[in-house]
């Protein structure tokens, strides 16, 4: 997922504050918004929630990556049980928790999800991510499949509690589906038809994102409002 729809509500509800997009680990993420060094952004659930608040976004479905002309690439979809025979890489920024790992290892792991893709291209195994990471890492020699079984990730919005500034309610308020004319908060509307979105408790600081998912950082005064446009 990438929140290219938000940014561009942000924009043009709040043309005079700039929002600066920064791509960080999923284990990076949380520690990224404690130290203040982001408003907001997208973590991988759970997410250690002591001084963050979090509002669950959705759930990620779990792909294998394998290159076009491999025997997976012939069916719509595999089971963990299907990849019993492939070694399967375990990069050291793994995100998801599995009881038992599907495949056979690799001789090493690589030191992240990037230098996995590029191993799957040589043909010296498979992987298995959240789909937004084999998009991301997405190449013409290769593709993807659903494992139908496999643990799943919850991706969710979250910012520090004790750091909820105007701008921050404002960006909530977008990715929630809050019109701009709601009477709710500043930008924010009736609850958007969008998945589930449970306020979670939380004290003070930090916000982060999953791998390689933008963090949302405003530009802006913190105490001037944005204007905005109607």
């Amino acid at each position: 997922m990438t929140p290219t729809k938000w940014v561009r509500i942000w924009n043009e509800r709040l043309p005079d504050v700039p929002l600066t997009l920064v791509q960080v680990s999923a284990a990076e993420a949380p520690d990224v918004l404690r130290a203040g060094d982001a408003d907001a952004g997208f973590v991988r659930l759970p997410v250690d929630r002591t001084d963050l608040s979090a509002i669950p976004l959705y759930t990620e479905t779990t792909v294998v990556v394998i290159p076009k002309d491999h025997v997976v690439a012939a069916v719509d979809e595999v089971s963990a049980a299907d990849l019993a025979d492939e070694i399967v890489l375990h990069p050291l920024d793994d995100t998801l928790t599995w009881e038992r790992r599907p495949g056979l290892p690799a001789h090493e792991r690589p030191a992240t999800t990037e230098d996995a893709v590029e191993l799957v291209a040589a043909g010296i195994g498979v992987l298995v991510v959240p789909q937004s990471l084999a998009r991301l890492h997405h190449r013409k020699d290769l593709t993807y499949r659903p494992v139908t079984d496999a643990p799943e990730s919850r991706v969710a919005l979250s910012w520090p509690e004790a750091a909820t500034t105007d701008q921050v309610e404002d960006f909530i308020g977008i990715v929630r589906g809050r019109t701009v004319n709601s009477s709710r908060g500043r930008a924010q509307a009736p609850a958007a038809q969008e998945k589930p979105q449970a306020k979670a408790k939380a004290k003070p600081r930090g916000a982060a994102q999953p791998k390689k998912k933008p963090v949302a950082r405003p530009k802006a005064a913190k105490r001037g409002r944005p204007r905005r446009r109607s």
